[in-house]
């Protein structure tokens, strides 16, 4: 399908929703038709302005005496109920959603007996919820089990259940974690080695200091390096300014720095300035997971959801320190030219201008699938320099990864992957542009 439109894209959500082993669980019941017609209400409200401000809004399908009275952020949700319900129509949320500050309250939507929705209220959640899309511990109760729906620009939509995503609609495409390329196997793979280096280094605090510790799953510096990853590639797409990422093999760390055939750095780091890395900072925030964690005993290993699950002042500290690390890669693609790192994550220099000697591409590959199994021939005459430029480089430095964020919030992530440079479209980095 070459577009989709809230009718298709309600049977996809639906689908997803009500399949017999599916991971979702609503609070609510909500039918097929009653879906596809809120949505097809919330695209015609994303086209629509008030007063020059874009319509932006998150509008949660629950109802009112389910959320409990007296709370109110950051330990809960504060319901605002209306002495008489509103029709729920896309003139009305226009008018309402000034209101209803996008980052921190949501329309309360409800169905009547004929599964027409109507606007009850407001529900006020604070603006943490935020700090959760891309990991780091959890400081608030999660959002209930309900639908929620983020309408963030013309034809963006999101549907979620609390803050898992089902699907997206950006553009007339649809967004799935099926295509989300940070869990793909061969960017796993990617990194392997520089994550048993941090595994190598919690393994050797254990055994000085670890009595007592909890048992970390091995997948789990893997899932705090991706989320990391994602934090990075989220904030330069909300800058709206477009960037490169250049992660390079480890044995060209200090090469890169000087006259090479590949990159001409305007910017560059000395060893210990460029190594504020996050090597050690994942180390430091398995050992104190493990430590925060106590004595498991014979309980299993502990895994993301327990780490998302905790927090205490140590582990919160770690995480804004790892979260100020992915804001400052991310603003240094501000000034024109690649960002460029090595595996650890390690920071070699930014500003960096791809050789123009460099071989020419003339046609890429583009992965249908995460893994790249299915792919076509793609003409680059279609793209701007900086895609071309990444194209030349990773056919030169075939080890590279470059990740290339357009102006408009488009991420590509390109390599060289069976003798053909290969690039893959990432459709979402977070819930906001999931």
């Amino acid at each position: 399908m070459s577009h989709w439109y809230p009718n298709t894209f309600a049977e996809y959500v639906f689908r997803n929703l009500t399949e017999e082993h599916s991971s979702f669980h609503l609070d609510q019941d909500l039918d097929r038709s009653a879906l596809e017609n809120i949505l097809s209400i919330c695209y015609q409200a994303s086209f629509m302005r008030e007063e020059e401000r874009q319509v932006r809004f998150r509008l949660i399908i629950r109802n009112p005496e389910n959320i409990p009275p007296g709370q109110s952020p950051p330990n809960g949700l504060h319901r605002f109920v209306f002495t008489e319900p509103r029709p729920c129509s896309e003139e009305e949320l226009r008018r309402l959603f000034p209101a209803a500050s996008f980052h921190r309250s949501m329309i309360g939507v409800t169905l009547d007996g004929n599964s027409l929705p109507h606007i009850w209220g407001i529900v006020h959640s604070g603006p943490r919820w935020l700090q959760l899309m891309h990991g780091g511990t959890q400081q608030i109760n999660p959002l209930p089990d309900s639908l929620i729906i983020f309408v963030t620009g013309p034809g963006r939509i999101t549907v979620s259940v609390g803050l898992s995503p089902v699907a997206g609609l950006r553009g007339g495409k649809l967004i799935s974690s099926e295509k989300d390329v940070l869990f793909s196997r061969w960017l796993r793979d990617f990194f392997a080695a520089n994550r048993d280096e941090f595994w190598g280094i919690h393994q050797e605090a254990r055994r000085k200091y670890g009595a007592g510790w909890a048992t970390i799953a091995p997948e789990f510096p893997m899932m705090l390096g991706q989320n990391l990853m994602r934090r990075v590639i989220s904030l330069v797409c909300s800058f709206r300014h477009g960037g490169m990422l250049v992660i390079v093999p480890m044995e060209f760390s200090e090469k890169l720095k000087e006259p090479n055939p590949y990159l001409n750095i305007k910017y560059t780091f000395t060893a210990d300035e460029g190594k504020q890395g996050v090597q050690h900072d994942i180390a430091m925030v398995m050992n104190e997971f493990a430590q925060a964690s106590g004595s498991p005993g014979h309980a299993p290993p502990l895994g993301w959801s327990e780490y998302q699950a905790i927090a205490t002042p140590s582990l919160s500290r770690l995480d804004e320190m790892l979260f100020e690390k992915a804001h400052l890669l991310a603003e240094l693609t501000l000034v024109d030219g690649a960002v460029v790192l090595n595996r650890r994550f390690e920071l070699l220099g930014f500003g960096a201008e791809i050789s123009g000697g460099l071989d020419n591409v003339t046609t890429v590959q583009r992965a249908h699938d995460i893994e790249g199994v299915n792919r076509e021939p793609i003409s680059v005459g279609e793209v701007g320099t900086r895609h071309r430029s990444a194209y030349r480089l990773c056919k030169a430095l075939r080890d590279a990864l470059a990740v290339v964020v357009s102006q408009d919030g488009q991420v590509r992530f390109v390599r060289w992957l069976d003798g053909q440079v290969t690039y893959w479209d990432q459709m979402s980095t977070s819930i906001l542009d999931f």
